[in-house]
C-alpha cells in the first residue's frame, strides 16, 4: 500500500512560512533540521503523521512556476477542513487574507487564502 506522508509547497522565506503556518493556520512544527543555507522544515497537526514540507524556492524555475500559478490564482495545494465556514471566520479573525469566501462547487465547498509566502492555498469541505 502506498500512502501520502509528505506534501510540499514552495515558500519564499522558510521562517516567515513557519510563523504563518503555526501562528495563523494552527499547525505545529513537526521537523526542523538545518541543511546548510536551508532547513528540512515540516508542519502539520499534532494528532496525525501527515506533514507539509515548506520547501525553499531557491531555483529560478521554481520562482517562475510559483509566480505563474499565483498570478493566475491557482492554489498551490488544498487543505481539508470539517467546517469551512468556522475555519474561514477563525482565519479571517487572525488576519489571513482570503481571495474568495466559502462557496459551493458541486460536492465541495471551497475558499482560497494567501499564505504570504507566494501561494494561494485552498480550503475545502465536502458537502
Amino acid at each position: 500500500m502506498i500512502k501520502i506522508k509528505l506534501s510540499s509547497i514552495f515558500v519564499d522565506d522558510q521562517e516567515k512560512a513557519a510563523s504563518f503556518y503555526t501562528g495563523k493556520v494552527g499547525f505545529t512544527i513537526k521537523q526542523d533540521i538545518p541543511l546548510g543555507e536551508f532547513r528540512w522544515l515540516t508542519v502539520g497537526n499534532t494528532d496525525d503523521d501527515i506533514e507539509l514540507v515548506l520547501e525553499p524556492r531557491s531555483l529560478p524555475s521554481v520562482k517562475a512556476y510559483q509566480a505563474d500559478i499565483y498570478e493566475k490564482g491557482i492554489p498551490a495545494t488544498a487543505l481539508y477542513v470539517d467546517d469551512i465556514d468556522a475555519e474561514y471566520q477563525r482565519l479571517m479573525a487572525s488576519g489571513v487574507n482570503f481571495k474568495s469566501s466559502p462557496q459551493e462547487l458541486g460536492d465541495v465547498k471551497v475558499a482560497t487564502f494567501d499564505d504570504t509566502c507566494g501561494n494561494y492555498i485552498q480550503l475545502y469541505q465536502t458537502v
